[in-house]
């Protein structure tokens, strides 16, 4: 009896060859939340957490340790606010906006490397991760929807 196929098969997997390329190169290009946090804590500094958002969405929280550098400045600040040889990750409000990705290319047309932080904003603050506003440094109830409520990262 032939096997029938699923929405998932139609269109067959990549080769392995083809399959390690793509997904080293998304790699290469995206971090995620949870990557950043840990950076964060251990004050790695080879990496540069850039909030490319507005000042309103600066004020209204940002992630704690990131610095405030709205895509439309990055060409004229980006030497004072990057040190040579560091890693730029790049959010924006979330996984509905390409703001980051704007200023991911900005850096890398500068020469740095740089990575997007893939969720944003939004999914820094739904796992419950350190929020800054004028207010000090606060943290969220973790949304059981984007990382277990008992542990502080989904441990893949």
């Amino acid at each position: 009896m032939p096997l029938l196929s699923s929405p998932v098969t139609v269109v067959p997997a990549a080769e392995s060859a083809v399959a390690v390329a793509h997904f080293a190169a998304r790699l290469a290009f995206e971090t995620d939340v949870s990557d950043v946090a840990a950076a964060l804590a251990t004050g790695a500094p080879d990496v540069v957490v850039v909030d490319t958002r507005g000042v309103q969405g600066w004020s209204q929280g940002h992630v704690a340790g990131a610095v405030h550098l709205p895509t439309g400045e990055i060409a004229a600040r980006a030497a004072e606010v990057v040190p040579e040889g560091a890693t730029v990750v790049t959010y924006c409000w979330g996984p509905g906006c390409n703001g980051a990705i704007r200023a991911a290319l900005e850096f890398a047309r500068l020469g740095h490397p740089v990575k997007e932080m893939l969720g944003g904003f939004e999914y820094w603050a739904r796992e419950g991760l350190p929020v800054e506003t004028s207010e000090g440094i606060s943290r969220r109830v973790p949304d059981p929807l984007t990382v277990p409520v008992s542990g502080v990262s989904c441990a893949c």
